[in-house]
């Protein structure tokens, strides 16, 4: 089972099926699930997907009453332990185990909260395992090697399952440094993919931060040519660091003053800076205007642009002179934006 971004489900199963990991045979909400025959490496290779897990037990009639969480701690004490550590050793992750620890989620209004489903579990995983249990009450750190554990629950149904690496897939081993507004890796090697960028292609990010999209972009796409441009040098400078494992061009500049070419740059992928978490400043302080008209003049015709935006920034793109193809309402931390693909005539 692969765990999303809330709307871009689609693309985890398309690179699932790009790859040859497996059939799906599910999607559901964050959340898509596949048979694989040969368990392996390549499984935490998925770069669209927030993590990846071996099912262990799916529990059905869990109402909003708490004796639900009886029915979930027995159907964690019959979980194929060994069955579900053999899969995750084949996939690379080691056989010790110093704890457990649980992450839950839930849809609908119940009598319990996450931390009672996270109990309910962990106390007989980590009995079984002759290990401490770690609980997410009080947000102690999690004790380090722990054996991670998701437990969803939507309608009357709970999925129970194990993760398949070390740590979640989101935690991408070249972020060393962050600023406030990084994007997601997941969500943003999505936007890579929806890009498509073809070989020998030029992809620009003229809304850089720290670097996240252009190396997403770099270690998927490596024969692409990829330019990521920010006007603030502290933020190039995060990005040079973070992006010693890929082949990115860096450059301070002014996303509504570009020093590139006209009709010069085959793709854009972004995340602009949206007034929440980073300010707009430079050109864009009044307004997101200077932007699309940059991007309207450095795109080759048919060239490609994705872009993270709230909805109401779509109109101005478009009066810019570029032509919308396609739309995809996201979620993420709580907050609801749209990744849209524009092109230019």
């Amino acid at each position: 089972m692969a765990r999303t971004v809330r709307g871009i489900e689609p693309l985890v199963v398309q690179e699932i099926q790009e790859k040859g990991l497996g059939q799906v045979v599910h999607i559901g909400h964050r959340e898509v699930w596949f048979r694989c025959a040969e368990p392996g490496p390549a499984l935490l290779g998925l770069r669209c997907a927030d993590d990846v897990f071996v099912i262990g037990a799916v529990v059905t009639g869990v109402g909003r009453e708490r004796a639900s969480l009886h029915r979930l701690a027995r159907a964690a004490m019959d979980v194929p332990l060994r069955s579900l550590l053999s899969v995750r050793q084949r996939c690379g992750a080691t056989g010790t185990v110093s704890a457990v620890e649980v992450s839950a989620s839930f849809l609908g209004r119940r009598n319990y909260n996450r931390y009672d489903i996270e109990d309910a579990v962990g106390e007989p995983l980590a009995a079984a395992l002759g290990v401490p249990y770690h609980s997410r009450r009080g947000d102690a750190a999690p004790l380090p090697g722990g054996l991670g554990w998701r437990v969803t629950v939507e309608s009357g149904r709970a999925v129970l399952a194990l993760r398949l690496g070390e740590c979640p897939l989101h935690r991408r081993t070249y972020r060393r440094l962050t600023r406030p507004g990084s994007l997601h890796p997941p969500l943003a090697a999505a936007l890579v993919r929806l890009a498509r960028p073809a070989v020998g292609a030029t992809l620009l990010d003229p809304c850089c931060g720290s670097g996240t999209v252009p190396i997403e972009a770099a270690l998927s796409s490596p024969a692409v040519s990829v330019v990521g441009c920010d006007r603030d040098p502290h933020a190039i400078q995060v990005a040079v660091i973070n992006g010693e494992v890929a082949p990115v061009r860096w450059t301070v500049a002014d996303a509504g003053e570009l020093p590139l070419r006209s009709a010069g740059v085959d793709v854009i992928v972004s995340n602009p800076p949206w007034g929440r978490q980073v300010r707009p400043q430079g050109t864009l302080a009044n307004g997101a205007l200077p932007l699309w008209r940059e991007l309207h003049r450095v795109l080759r015709p048919g060239g490609r642009a994705v872009l993270l935006l709230p909805a109401a920034e779509v109109a101005q793109a478009l009066a810019a002179g570029l032509a919308l193809r396609d739309r995809r309402p996201v979620s993420i931390a709580g907050t609801h934006a749209e990744v849209i693909t524009l092109q230019r005539s």
